[in-house]
């Protein structure tokens, strides 16, 4: 704990010291800060926000924690275990943007195929995607025309990727682009640590009217070796209810619409 003689510290003193004893012991109550640094714990909570608002840690419920980051990407069996009600909120706002006789891109993960089912009553639709898994649930679709993007299978993720992906969606006009992250954050942008999944997502934004980022607060604040793109360059993000309202406010002042899908789905727009 501070000694009372000592002078005080500036916020910016006190935050990069937060910081220094996250990098050293990952996870933090909001009492051990408060221990460490003296100060009340509405003065750790503030601090917390403002850290968290320049991409620097995370809150976490009771504390907060250091941005991590991401080595390797989840299998596709992994993911299928994950946040399952999160993913099917995310999928039903992402679905209702769709409209009849649109041509989407749907990018390889599984909560974007959980989209699936909230579009089966959609006319004429052209879905295109790189996602084995996604390009196989459309088969008994009513009307819905497939484009199915080759080049090299990754295995793991069920999915096509590389430079021949990216070249087969340069020949298309996509009217929503609905685009997969397992690492994101407010100031590094979507970031992937696997170099192959690069070339594809930024050409999804090139051809699309519109591009939406479907990926859960559980990936907030994680980050890959290989940035993709910036959150501004987005139109929207539509993720769960767990991202926390400084970082939505963040993404907002970029100008990016947000969607925190849940029971009680909130809208920001900038």
């Amino acid at each position: 704990m501070s000694d009372p003689d000592e002078t005080p510290l500036i916020p910016e003193q006190r935050r990069e010291l937060i910081v220094k004893h996250l990098r050293r012991e990952s996870v933090m109550s909001y009492h051990q800060l408060t221990a460490l640094l003296g100060v009340s714990q509405m003065t750790i909570r503030r601090d917390i926000a403002a850290l968290e608002s320049a991409g620097r840690v995370l809150a976490t419920p009771g504390g907060a924690k250091i941005s991590s980051r991401l080595s390797v990407e989840p299998s596709r069996l992994e993911k299928s275990t994950r946040d399952l009600l999160e993913k099917d909120a995310m999928a039903a706002e992402a679905a209702r943007l769709v409209q009849d006789g649109m041509t989407v891109f749907l990018d390889a993960g599984t909560t974007i195929q959980a989209m699936r089912p909230y579009l089966d009553s959609l006319a004429d639709l052209t879905v295109v995607s790189n996602d084995l898994a996604v390009v196989g649930s459309f088969l008994d679709h009513p009307t819905a025309d497939i484009i199915a993007l080759g080049g090299r299978v990754e295995k793991a993720n069920q999915s096509t990727v590389g430079r021949l992906a990216a070249l087969a969606l340069r020949e298309l006009s996509v009217d929503i682009a609905f685009l997969s992250s397992s690492s994101w954050d407010l100031h590094r942008g979507v970031t992937t640590p696997a170099e192959s999944k690069v070339e594809l997502k930024k050409t999804a934004i090139a051809v699309s009217s519109e591009s939406v980022l479907v990926a859960g607060s559980s990936k907030y604040g994680s980050f890959g070796r290989y940035r993709i793109f910036g959150l501004d360059d987005v139109d929207m993000i539509i993720t769960d209810a767990g991202l926390s309202e400084p970082v939505a406010a963040g993404i907002r002042d970029q100008g990016v619409s947000v969607i925190l899908a849940g029971p009680t789905a909130r809208r920001a727009t900038g």
